[in-house]
């Protein structure tokens, strides 16, 4: 039987991926089902089986890159990393753009299941609670497509919903009125990349950014096209967004169908076009939880409450 071995050149780093008093190095064990030996800054296991070798080296990867992120302890990054590997396939859970520091990562076995959908079906739809990742693993999978060349375009869109103020009473021009509703958007494509690489593609016009009334009359082709805060389509602008998909497109649609901000007479697009279309093979449906959220610990508690809230009154 031969060795194989990882180093880990940070001291740090590989103190946290052990855990305190190794305990995340049984974990690792319990997974692969064979023996994790440390010596100074190296990792090593005895095993000749080549798949064994590559999932040790994946979830070693995937583990530095989650402490060196920062947004989660240890512990929680490898139980997490471990329970992805569970149903679906190592190689189809992650994210690698070209260009960028880092993969991106699903932290539970729906966001890797989600990710799975959107590598493999042209359309897909994602409903899940705020912080579920639903928004951010999208943009991740659509830049990954337009910065290895297998689209000519990415296009991002969300429905401009008034609460309280009408955009021809706010200042500034058209672009400074819609900007704070595609704010999210940007900051979604610049967690995943460059501010640089973001204001590249802009400039020369791969990336767009615009309202959802800019999508009428189009087709979209060649290009991967998000659209975000889906819940607040109205069922007319739901459809004809649906129909600007062109040849060689991919079309993602995300929303949370608990923060409809709609007037009372409208119905949702997004609740409306899942009810007539989820018997549609082609198409990938995705429910994220508050088992999904990944922002805080608090926040997750939160949306569990309002869950746990909604089936009672149900």
């Amino acid at each position: 039987m031969s060795e194989y071995t990882i180093v880990v050149p940070d001291n740090n780093i590989i103190s946290c991926v052990c855990g305190t008093n190794d305990s995340n190095l049984k974990l690792i064990e319990e997974s692969l089902g064979v023996s994790v030996y440390t010596k100074g800054n190296e990792l090593s296991i005895d095993a000749s089986d080549q798949q064994i070798c590559q999932k040790f080296q994946f979830i070693i990867d995937r583990i530095v890159d989650e402490i060196n992120d920062g947004s989660l302890n240890s512990e929680d990054i490898v139980l997490s990393v471990l329970n992805t590997q569970k149903k679906v396939n190592a190689d189809e859970i992650c994210i690698n753009i070209p260009g960028a520091a880092k993969k991106v990562y699903p932290r539970t076995q729906h966001q890797a299941e989600y990710i799975n959908l959107l590598q493999t079906k042209d359309m897909v739809f994602c409903t899940g609670s705020a912080g579920s990742g639903k928004t951010y693993l999208a943009v991740a999978e659509a830049l990954r497509l337009v910065l290895s060349h297998k689209k000519s375009k990415l296009i991002i869109t969300r429905p401009v919903v008034e609460a309280g103020e009408s955009l021809g009473y706010l200042p500034g021009d058209l672009e400074q009125k819609i900007n704070p509703y595609l704010r999210p958007l940007r900051d979604a494509m610049e967690a995943v990349t460059s501010i640089e690489t973001v204001k590249k593609l802009t400039e020369a016009g791969v990336i767009e950014v615009a309202p959802l009334a800019y999508m009428r009359g189009r087709t979209l082709n060649n290009a991967v096209i998000i659209l975000d805060e889906a819940q607040n389509t109205t069922n007319s602008q739901m459809k004809m967004f649906l129909t600007r998909m062109g040849e060689n497109s991919k079309v993602f649609v995300t929303g949370d169908p608990t923060q409809i901000d709609l007037p009372k007479k409208h119905s949702s697009g997004l609740v409306h076009s899942i009810s007539i279309l989820y018997k549609i093979e082609d198409i990938g449906f995705m429910e994220l939880t508050a088992e999904d959220v990944v922002r805080n610990r608090l926040v997750k508690k939160i949306v569990r409450a309002y869950e746990n809230e909604k089936q009672t009154e149900e």
